[in-house]
């Protein structure tokens, strides 16, 4: 069998690269891949060239790593297409989605998937993923997209509007993680868990959480979560906010029943009772980092300029397996060796109280046959209501794409959670027409905006 080629657009994310990388020249069978490294800052797609090649060098391998500032010719007869930027980067377009809200007093911690940055960063994200899909189409119509980008569930539900013969899925690393954390806090072994989640990606549940038993029965664990939570031993800090302890979705176990996938951090951002201006209390309560996801990328510029060099001098460079899914996809079309991932793709009667066609997060079985989803079935009608919410600003976000309507940007924050929370009607439409002028060129054209604009 012939070995594979995987594009990497985006391949200036070295330290992304470096896992996911990493990862799949670790498979037996991936070994000898040609890794297609495409990035449009030369700097950092040297960087990471230099990073691939050692990786591989440490590995033993024979896997061929090329460069490239063209993305058609980099996806040139692909097998596998890997998705993962950001568009307008930290700055300016992180800064902006954090400072502009700020002065109409609206905070948020990640925004880089729902609420009004989540929004942005959506617009600014999906014209530039529709270009991948229009070079694929040309050059390797047959090859399955992994989309790593952020806001996940817009990008996938506007890729498969647009696209649907892309074979695509939208990938996070939430469900799984969440899982470590959960079995560190109860201090069992990950390994003697067993958990069925669905929902949509950062706003999925876990509708079993289980250990297995000596027996080989299946004890449910929820009674311990919320034991340990009104107990005050859980959570624990974790890797994520070690700051401290964000106690958002424990204290949403208890209200709903079941524990969601993303951290708290992400999720105190995504209804509407966490984070308000004038309660401060709740802030310190539930330990919500604000301005979190600035702060993160501050910590990994200096952090990345510290490990560039030292990769760049060092003769080899440690691999370790990260808890991402690409290997294990790339190895299961490649091998039809069958694996079970968690992925983002269109709704087709996956999740049935969900709307068809959003995007929802659900288990998938992966062999030769590529992606295949399952059927989750109904979700409890509190987990479905709480969820419809996230999914009515998706669905306007993807709308003003479709049919580039500006006004859908508008009506995608006036239903957010978060924002409708804050501000009034006015301040909505004005913070909106701040963030529109302030992302500029960054933005399609239809989207960009002039002067203030009069409510009809």
């Amino acid at each position: 069998m012939a070995d594979p080629k995987i594009a990497f657009i985006g391949a200036g994310s070295t330290v992304f690269m470096k896992n996911i990388i990493g990862d799949v020249l670790q498979r037996p069978a991936l070994g000898g891949a040609t890794i297609a490294l495409m990035d449009v800052n030369p700097q950092r797609l040297e960087e990471s060239a230099v990073v691939a090649g050692k990786l591989a060098s440490t590995l033993g391998v024979p896997a061929k790593v090329e460069t490239y500032t063209d993305q058609r010719a980099a996806l040139e007869k692909a097998d596998f297409v890997i998705v993962a930027f950001q568009i307008g980067g930290y700055q300016p377009a992180t800064v902006n989605d954090f400072e502009v809200p700020k002065k109409y007093g609206l905070r948020q911690t990640i925004a880089d998937t729902l609420g009004i940055g989540g929004i942005m960063r959506g617009i600014r994200t999906v014209p530039h993923l529709w270009k991948i899909c229009d070079d694929m189409l040309e050059v390797c119509p047959q090859a399955i997209l992994l989309q790593y980008v952020n806001p996940m569930a817009i990008n996938t539900w506007a890729i498969a509007e647009k696209y649907p013969a892309i074979r695509q899925v939208g990938l996070c690393h939430s469900v799984q993680g969440t899982a470590s954390e959960l079995a560190r806090d109860l201090e069992i072994p990950v390994e003697r868990i067993r958990y069925r989640a669905g929902g949509i990606n950062h706003m999925a549940f876990y509708l079993t959480f289980e250990e297995k038993m000596p027996d080989g029965s299946y004890r449910d664990l929820y009674p311990d979560l919320v034991r340990g939570y009104r107990e005050g031993r859980f959570p624990k800090p974790s890797h994520w906010n070690p700051r401290c302890p964000n106690k958002v979705r424990y204290e949403m176990l208890t209200r709903l029943g079941y524990f969601v996938t993303e951290s708290s951090e992400h999720f105190a951002e995504y209804v509407p009772w966490f984070i308000k201006r004038d309660r401060l209390d709740l802030i310190e309560k539930f330990g919500i980092p604000l301005d979190e996801y600035p702060k993160r990328c501050v910590e990994q510029i200096e952090r990345w300029n510290k490990q560039a060099e030292e990769y760049r001098n060092a003769a080899r460079i440690e691999v370790k397996a990260s808890h991402e899914y690409a290997s294990s996809i790339l190895n299961s079309v490649w091998t039809g060796e069958p694996s079970v991932i968690y992925g983002n793709v269109a709704n087709k009667g996956y999740v049935t109280s969900l709307p068809e066609g959003c995007a929802v997060e659900v288990p998938c079985l992966v062999d030769w046959n590529g992606i295949q989803p399952t059927v989750v079935g109904k979700l409890p009608p509190q987990l479905t209501a709480m969820i419809r919410t996230n999914i009515n600003v998706q669905e306007l976000t993807v709308a003003a794409l479709m049919t580039e309507n500006r006004e859908h940007i508008y009506h995608a924050a006036m239903m957010d959670p978060h924002t409708a929370a804050e501000l009034d009607l006015d301040q909505i439409w004005s913070l909106t027409d701040d963030l529109l002028a302030a992302h500029g060129d960054l933005l399609p054209e239809w989207a960009r905006v002039g002067p203030k604009r009069q409510v009809a």
